[in-house]
């Protein structure tokens, strides 16, 4: 499988079964912050991809354009790296 990951924006990973992907998707909107998500129930392969990344099979994952991520985020840790990142 290709990746699915643009460096030049935020890859988020999730489903919408999961409430804090729902909860994290939410927030990325309520901020206008351009984001590319990949579902896991539409893409079941990238999966691994995000397990790869994490070393974990806890979703949502979110991969920022410094390579950095973070996994079942609160909104304070996505707003504090948003905001590192000068992107809010």
């Amino acid at each position: 499988m290709t990746s699915p990951i643009d460096s030049s924006t935020i890859t988020m990973f999730g489903a919408d079964w999961c409430g804090d992907c729902r909860r994290t998707k939410a927030q990325l909107d309520g901020l206008g912050v351009d984001y590319t998500y990949v579902n896991l129930v539409e893409t079941p392969d990238a999966a691994d991809v995000a397990r790869d990344i994490s070393g974990r099979t806890n979703i949502p994952v979110v991969v920022y354009p410094d390579s950095s991520h973070h996994v079942e985020p609160s909104n304070a840790d996505v707003e504090a790296k948003l905001r590192e990142l000068s992107l809010i």
